[in-house]
């Protein structure tokens, strides 16, 4: 990710050589992360009218939020959420991602539209393992719509299933433990992710509505699709999660 950050400001830089400056552009090279938060929304041309970079396109380029199943469904208790973090952590660096994944869930000790670092909530999209846009930015998904994605978009597992078509998954249903504007459901959040009780509820969406924050309550006993939303990236991996 970083190599795409030199190699889109080396073109930059070139283009300020020989044109002696960007109308409107970029500020001069930063730390990676600061510089894209800080800077102003950058031009679409140079002097000599040819297109540039603008600050949305590398912020696509560079920055982006993967949303991934894990390989297999599970039942409610997945030993709290700190064993459903572990599972996205570990399954991400089986397949050789670097940085942190954390899962798409509520529970006692957070609030869903709370994973996400607060500096990446409204400027990068949220994209599938293969790169397609499900939702313009975090925050889009709980505008209390129930999460609607994009529709010609797949939601795939670590090792590059399709959740929505593979029968692995044949309820395509996906625990979230939250209402539409990503609060908690204390009530409905399978005790926290930590039972399997058939007579406990949680809260899950039918992807088949195109809907990832649909309301529907479900047994804890169900086998369901799980989640997980990149959190951190490489350079980020010193601090410690909360």
């Amino acid at each position: 990710m970083q190599d795409l950050y030199f190699v889109w400001w080396a073109y930059i830089s070139a283009d300020l050589s020989s044109s002696g400056g960007l109308s409107g552009g970029w500020a001069s090279p930063c730390g990676v992360r600061h510089c894209c938060a800080g800077c102003r929304k950058g031009t679409s041309t140079n002097a000599r009218g040819e297109g540039l970079l603008t600050y949305s396109m590398v912020l696509l380029l560079l920055f982006q939020l993967h949303l991934v199943a894990l390989n297999a469904p599970l039942k409610g208790d997945m030993r709290g959420i700190r064993g459903a973090d572990f599972q996205c952590y570990q399954q991400a660096r089986s397949m050789g991602h670097t940085s942190t994944y954390r899962a798409f869930l509520s529970s006692h000790l957070q609030d869903l539209a709370t994973i996400v670092r607060k500096a990446d909530r409204h400027d990068l999209p949220v994209v599938n393992l293969k790169g397609e846009v499900l939702f313009s930015s975090w925050m889009s998904i709980f505008s209390g719509n129930g999460g609607v994605f994009e529709p010609s978009a797949s939601i795939y597992s670590f090792d590059g299933r399709n959740v929505m078509t593979d029968s692995a998954w044949p309820e395509k249903m996906v625990w979230h433990g939250s209402n539409t504007v990503g609060t908690r459901l204390t009530t409905n959040y399978c005790e926290a992710w930590r039972t399997a009780d058939m007579a406990v509820t949680g809260q899950a969406a039918l992807l088949q509505t195109g809907r990832l924050l649909g309301q529907h309550a479900r047994s804890c006993s169900n086998h369901y699709i799980v989640l997980c939303i990149e959190n951190t990236y490489v350079e980020n991996t010193h601090r410690r999660r909360t």
